[in-house]
């Protein structure tokens, strides 16, 4: 069925079967039972050759709009998502001063692992490398951070399953750290009302950091993410657009064998969730 509503009591037994939920979110179908599933978001999925979920949170209705009821819940890894929170982190322990300090260049990075992008390979502003997402930049930031500060502001924030066994720094690309598309959203929701253990200051400095659309019929904050771990193209879209006198936080993944790539994987994570958004009416 299109726009299918599942009754609350249908709702709590397919979330209670399944294995895949994500144990640091505070979603729960006992008590969050104001959420619509559309199974047609599948055709957009389907289109791009991908197995896909959208979470969506409508902030003035408090209601949940979802793609499904499994895969939202199923966790991978953040990939370059993880440089909001990774941001806010490097700002509250004084790894950079702010978003506009410079990260000189280390002269050389793992291009097998990264990819060979000879456009970012210079001193950059912390602004600049995330928003062209230089992986270099936040690995530097990591190794100032550290594993434990890593430990405590993830736990504060309910981010993730805080599984840090990775032993290189950039455990956000490769390893077992993995974060459910609903953990985002809710981590998204926290960032835009304030409710994250950070300073009011760096708060705000992220969110500015985090436009990436403006018009004079929306804002969208937002990060993409890719990582091609375990033979697996696992691609994001995260932030929260604000539009129509609401806000609409969500988390689009992406993920793909990668023996089927395709050219338009990278494109296919803002094409679905902005056809969902004029399908529901927000653009």
């Amino acid at each position: 069925m299109k726009n299918l509503i599942l009754q609350f009591s249908v709702i709590i037994v397919i979330f209670s079967c399944s294995p895949q939920q994500n144990s640091n979110t505070s979603f729960n179908p006992n008590r969050n039972g104001n959420f619509i599933v559309h199974d047609a978001f599948k055709k957009y999925f389907d289109s791009c050759g991908v197995d896909g979920a959208i979470a969506i949170f409508d902030k003035n209705n408090q209601q949940w709009i979802l793609s499904d009821t499994g895969n939202v819940l199923k966790e991978s890894l953040p990939a370059s998502t993880f440089k909001i929170i990774n941001l806010l982190i490097a700002l509250e322990t004084n790894a950079i001063k702010d978003e506009n300090e410079i990260v000189k260049w280390i002269g050389k990075t793992d291009t097998v692992k990264y990819g060979y992008r000879p456009e970012i390979y210079h001193n950059m502003p912390v602004k600049e490398a995330f928003e062209v997402s230089a992986g270099w930049v936040f690995v530097e930031l990591a190794k100032k951070i550290g594993k434990e500060n890593y430990q405590k502001y993830l736990t504060a924030c309910h981010y993730g399953n805080l599984n840090l066994d990775e032993k290189d720094d950039d455990f956000w690309n490769f390893g077992s750290f993995e974060i459910s598309p609903i953990n985002q959203v809710e981590f998204l929701k926290n960032l835009y009302e304030g409710k994250l253990p950070f300073s009011k200051k760096n708060i705000e400095i992220v969110k500015r950091v985090l436009i990436s659309e403006e018009n004079d019929n929306f804002t969208i904050r937002s990060k993409t993410g890719w990582t091609r771990e375990n033979n697996t193209n696992t691609g994001w879209w995260v932030g929260y657009m604000e539009a129509n006198k609401n806000v609409y936080f969500f988390a689009t993944r992406l993920l793909q064998d990668r023996k089927y790539n395709r050219a338009d994987f990278g494109s296919c994570r803002k094409k679905i969730t902005m056809r969902i958004f004029n399908d529901l009416g927000y653009i």
